[in-house]
């Protein structure tokens, strides 16, 4: 379930650090995003790490997140940098992106 845009409030960017490339992390972030009303995008970085952008109502962020840590990406995380902000509403779903 996505959010068109309407009622968000907050952002938050998350980069996950460890052997996050190559485990089906992005795929998961997406799956898992589905279930939720959150729009964003989740990125591989050059350095090996995965950058995901997410916006909607901080509960459910927060939610997105748990339930990306609960999965089997989990064991391959080794730190994440969360960094909380106002919502820009600039994502219409949640989606990979590339380079």
């Amino acid at each position: 379930m996505n959010t068109s845009g309407e009622g968000i409030a907050r952002r938050v960017a998350v980069l996950f650090e460890g052997h996050v490339q190559g485990v089906g992390f992005r795929m998961t972030a997406v799956t898992i995003a589905q279930r939720f009303a959150v729009v964003g995008f989740v990125k591989n970085e050059q350095d090996g790490s995965v950058q995901l952008v997410a916006e909607g109502d901080e509960l459910e962020l927060m939610q997105f997140l748990d339930a990306l840590r609960a999965s089997h990406v989990s064991r391959y995380i080794r730190q994440e940098r969360v960094n909380w902000s106002a919502a820009r509403g600039e994502f219409s779903g949640f989606t990979i992106r590339y380079g």
